[in-house]
């Protein structure tokens, strides 16, 4: 089971990349996955009383991974679902990811950790290649916070490859989406930030997506293409990794090298401030999830 997430600051366009801005549009009404092309192959509309677990697998470790503040647990203070009201417009119901204060946290490791928060995957249950995985996202302004939609191979890192949805370090008016593998990791050249409009910020529902086909990659927010990758601009770097299958993430790390290199900050926390540790501690800090799904072509 693969636990890295490996940071990267440059939101450059080098060689060729297509990078696009098309102003987001928020997703104010809660509906169905609007309808694609191609077969459903895996959904997730949060509906049941907690996590179905037949779909998703909870990642426990105490692992630091990019200087990150968190331990990722298994447990429903960090990892639940809920309905009504509490699901801020989402009809049937949205996954919570939310970060805990826990000062003094011991990992079964003997590593200690001052907050808990939650991390889920699908390896194993679900895996593939090819086709357009998305995910309906709403989330709470929080500087150095770092939620995260993305797929990751099986295997070594960075050959695995990594596909990188959605991640947000706190500046509520962007989000990114970037590739990593062979040659183009870590600092990766292929990222890039999608800027929204006033009062669309990441606090508003949108919907977040990669097209993936054989030679390509297309990140698109709320239906718009934000970024474009394929297999000749990797080329220059290295081996194309995005041929093997991958698996589905969403996890809610805290403070850490990508939101410090953003934002500057050094205390209390790298990358986090006592603004954001304050409201993780009112519970306020969390990540709303309307649904998840993947489609194939016929």
């Amino acid at each position: 089971m693969n636990y890295r997430r490996y940071s990267y600051s440059l939101l450059i366009i080098f060689c060729g990349v297509i990078a696009l801005s098309p102003v987001c549009m928020a997703q104010k009404k809660s509906a169905k996955p609007h309808a694609t092309a191609g077969k459903v192959v895996f959904f997730d509309d949060f509906s049941g009383k907690q996590l179905d677990r037949s779909k998703w697998n909870v990642e426990t470790t105490g692992m630091h991974v990019n200087n990150e503040r968190q331990a990722y647990v298994d447990t429903n203070a960090t990892i639940y679902t809920v309905a009504g009201v509490a699901a801020e417009g989402a009809k049937n119901g949205a996954l919570v990811l939310r970060p805990q204060l826990m000062p003094g946290f011991k990992t079964k490791d003997g590593q200690n950790f001052d907050f808990i928060s939650g991390r889920i995957n699908t390896e194993g249950k679900f895996d593939f290649s090819y086709g357009t995985a998305e995910a309906r996202i709403k989330l709470t302004d929080g500087t150095g916070l770092w939620p995260a939609w993305w797929l990751l191979g099986t295997g070594s890192w960075p050959q695995c490859g990594e596909i990188d949805i959605m991640e947000w370090v706190g500046e509520k008016d962007w989000a990114s989406a970037a590739v990593h593998g062979p040659g183009y990791s870590g600092e990766t050249p292929f990222v890039n930030r999608q800027y929204f409009a006033k009062g669309n910020d990441v606090t508003q529902w949108h919907i977040y997506a990669v097209e993936w086909t054989p030679d390509e990659l297309n990140f698109k927010y709320d239906g718009k293409l934000m970024f474009r990758v394929n297999k000749k601009m990797t080329g220059n770097y290295g081996k194309w990794a995005f041929d093997s299958k991958k698996h589905l993430i969403l996890n809610y790390a805290l403070g850490g090298a990508y939101p410090a290199k953003i934002n500057g900050i050094t205390a209390p926390y790298n990358g986090m401030p006592a603004s954001s540790v304050e409201l993780i501690k009112k519970g306020n800090a969390k990540m709303l999830v309307d649904w998840v799904r993947v489609t194939k072509n016929k």
